[in-house]
């Protein structure tokens, strides 16, 4: 196995452990992430003024010569799996895909093969620099199995921990698509007092909470207002179907990233996203205000109908501001069309 040396000087006033020193002092074009740091010094691959240091809150001090032992890239355990891809963009760093529902992103124990990353790592092939000391994808964000749409992907570890770094401060941009039972308005009394739940110009949905493990089953996700981390969603209604309105397309924006953030807030404002097995609630569409053919549709449609329809973020290496879009999938276009009267035309292409 190949290694490189990497040589760090500790600078001046450092915090007073290594880790949290080195992970002020090392070079960002090292791209080593806090975490890999933390696996390198307890696998004794640093040293400070010469000795092996395997403890992370060991003392550090200013001047203190500290050398990392980097070894090469070790060939994941992953095996690739020739599966299609809907690739929207790649470079030498990065890739955005188009994720189809039914999809996992990474292996689990229930799902060792036919994810996105067996997939991605067959398309990469040798050209893959390694991401935390193995030869894989770099995993930084995920949507959900039957959730459609787009991710970005590092293809190094540079990329990962700039990438990494934009999703922890929340400036990386995602909207969804998603079609909701009912038709969230501020002229709801009953939204207006639920706790969370406020309305900003132009009819703006915005729920305020902490999402943690749900107490009973720790499958799901739940609301709450202590323990769990903070969560804030979006919404705005794009097209109404129904008279009176009986459902609606939403566009979702997120101002943080947490496990089936939308599809909880939604439940939780009484709008479960049509579909949707586990949070979609017992909420039924009323059967005389939509085309006969839609209801049927709406009533059997096998997945949660959301849709990571945009992605926006900087080129963690070039520093470019890019923006993707994907169009909705097939199942929710045809969702849509049978939802609208005839004669009517829907907004969305």
């Amino acid at each position: 196995m190949g290694l490189s040396l990497l040589t760090v000087r500790i600078g001046m006033d450092p915090p007073p452990r290594l880790d949290k020193a080195l992970a002020r002092d090392v070079p960002e074009d090292a791209a080593l992430s806090r975490t890999r740091l933390a696996r390198l010094i307890e696998g004794g691959q640093v040293t400070v003024n010469g000795a092996v240091i395997t403890d992370g809150k060991a003392r550090i001090e200013e001047g203190d010569e500290v050398a990392i032992t980097v070894p090469e890239a070790e060939e994941s355990h992953i095996l690739p799996e020739d599966i299609a891809l809907d690739i929207v963009y790649e470079d030498a760093d990065l890739v955005v895909v188009n994720k189809p529902a039914g999809m996992v992103v990474h292996p689990a124990p229930g799902t060792p093969t036919g994810t996105l990353v067996n997939a991605l790592l067959h398309h990469f092939g040798g050209d893959l620099s390694g991401v935390g000391g193995a030869k894989r994808p770099g995993i930084v964000h995920r949507i959900d199995k039957d959730t459609s749409g787009l991710l970005v992907v590092a293809k190094s570890d540079a990329a990962h921990h700039g990438l990494a770094a934009q999703f922890e401060k929340h400036s990386a941009q995602r909207r969804y698509l998603a079609l909701c039972n009912g038709v969230p308005d501020a002229s709801d009394p009953r939204l207006r007092g639920l706790r969370g739940v406020t309305f900003e110009p132009g009819n703006i949905l915005r729920i305020a909470t902490h999402l943690g493990r749900h107490r009973t089953d720790r499958q799901k996700q739940a609301v709450g207002w202590s323990g769990g981390r903070h969560a804030v969603t979006r919404a705005r209604v794009v097209e109404r179907f129904g008279a009176p309105a009986a459902c609606a397309l939403l566009e979702c924006w997120l101002e943080t990233g947490r496990t089936h953030q939308i599809r909880v807030h939604m439940a939780y404002a009484g709008h479960g996203l049509i579909g949707d097995p586990v949070y979609g609630g017992k909420r039924k569409l009323p059967h005389k205000v939509l085309p006969p053919l839609g209801l049927a549709m709406a009533q059997a449609f096998p997945r949660q109908a959301l849709h990571a329809a945009s992605l926006g973020f900087v080129h963690p290496v070039s520093g470019r501001e890019l923006m993707f879009e994907a169009s909705l999938p097939d199942d929710m276009t045809s969702l849509i069309a049978a939802l609208t009267p005839p004669g009517a035309d829907s907004t969305v292409a």
